[in-house]
């Protein structure tokens, strides 16, 4: 009877600390920080814009242009890595590991695409060449058009008919505020006092420049 009992009560105190142990467990210790590089497989360089997703979860980040991602993630879940020119990778989280970071370095092997062959010949015989250099009549193409409309003749009419955007009339405001800060606390001069005007006056008046055309 003695026996019986005895096995009673320990069954029962491996049964509460078993349940003490179950619910007593801390609800975030599966929660693991991943902060990883991606990086070529061949030449150990950094790929940026990498996607890393947890599979079968709606979360995932994108790698910087040094290749450096940061994720939260749980122990056991699956990280996905995707990018375009390298193969999909999967890397599964272990279970076992102790504490709540992890340092992750993922290679990225490039994926080749190999494209039909494209053979570019020229004409094929001398004679059909010089007749064409004579007499085909090429149209006009887009490299062509660019050139027209690129034109320095182009460009100036365009100049004088367009009106200013916003950055060239900050740059003529802020010019002349620059003039104005000069002569703060005195009257500016005046071009009629000055002989530089005079000279270029005189100049313009030999020209013929103030005379009334016809």
């Amino acid at each position: 009877m003695l026996s019986k009992i005895w096995l009673y009560s320990l069954a029962l105190i491996c049964f509460v600390l078993f349940a003490s142990k179950s619910f007593g467990q801390d609800p975030f210790e599966n929660i693991i920080q991943i902060n990883g590089v991606t990086m070529t497989a061949d030449s150990l360089r950094a790929v940026p814009g990498v996607t890393v997703l947890v599979k079968n979860k709606n979360r995932g980040v994108e790698s910087s242009p040094m290749g450096v991602f940061s994720i939260v993630a749980y122990k056991g879940d699956t990280l996905q890595f995707s990018a375009v020119g390298y193969r999909f990778k999967e890397y599964a989280i272990p279970t076992d590991l102790k504490g709540h970071y992890f340092s992750l370095i993922q290679l990225m092997v490039q994926d080749t695409f190999y494209l039909p062959e494209t053979i570019i010949r020229a004409l094929p015989t001398k004679a059909q060449f010089e007749y064409a250099f004579r007499h085909w009549s090429v149209p006009d193409d887009a490299l062509e058009t660019a050139r027209k409309n690129t034109d320095a003749l182009t460009l100036r009419a365009l100049a004088y008919t367009l009106p200013r955007d916003g950055r060239e009339n900050q740059a003529v405001y802020q010019q002349i505020q620059s003039v104005q800060a000069m002569y703060y606390g005195q009257r500016p001069p005046m071009n009629i006092f000055s002989p530089l005007s005079w000279a270029e006056f005189f100049d313009a008046w030999k020209r013929g420049d103030y005379r009334r055309r016809k």
